[in-house]
């Protein structure tokens, strides 16, 4: 990765891995590769997940628990002449944060870890509340045949991607294109991108 791309600010990391839907879980099996999109909860150097005890995805697990996992945060798609007004192409790209983890996948046995990950994923995927804590006896039997599998982080890398390697000419004309087009993730984009600059 490009110094100038690279997060190094772990606060951010953790502020993109809250904010994201959901992640890319990659995995791997006699050299056959297979990804697949889970909802997911993080705490310090953990990620949480949860799954069926059986499928393609458990079994992968069993038989080789090394995995990626990565999450994105897009921001606008920038068409090539928001940069150049030679008619190329090769300017069009797409401004985004990211989160790549390199770690290993352990199934959660002990049952009150169990319930620490559900709440951590219903307090992301529900924030406003309304429903029991998943600490209520009601979920005991749920919670016991639910599959419950954390990622022990080994290494994670943050990415930004928001033209601040881009000469002030190029950046400048993204940011006129931006406020003409004028959507709100171009105008969260265009504020990202002045903040970025500014660092």
């Amino acid at each position: 990765m490009k110094p100038q791309f690279e997060i190094k600010d772990r606060s951010i990391i953790d502020d993109i891995l809250v904010s994201a839907e959901y992640g890319t879980l990659a995995l791997s099996e006699d050299d056959i590769p297979y990804s697949v999109p889970v909802n997911f909860a993080h705490q310090r150097d953990i990620v949480y997940f949860h799954g069926s005890l059986k499928g393609r995805k458990a079994e992968m697990i069993s038989k080789n628990p090394l995995c990626s996992f990565s999450v994105v945060e897009p921001y606008s798609m920038i068409q090539s002449y928001f940069s150049s007004s030679e008619g190329l192409a090769c300017p069009a790209t797409h401004f985004f944060r990211s989160v790549s983890i390199q770690g290993k996948i352990e199934i959660v046995s002990e049952y009150d870890e169990k319930v620490l990950a559900l709440e951590l994923l219903m307090q992301k995927l529900q924030s406003e509340g309304n429903y029991k804590p998943m600490s209520d006896e009601v979920y005991q039997k749920t919670i016991n045949i639910t599959q419950v599998f954390k990622i022990l982080i080994a290494d994670i890398k943050g990415k930004v991607k928001l033209g601040q390697h881009l000469p002030q000419e190029r950046f400048d004309m993204i940011l006129e294109h931006l406020e003409l087009r004028g959507n709100e993730i171009d105008k969260l984009t265009a504020k990202e991108m002045i903040e970025q600059r500014e660092k």
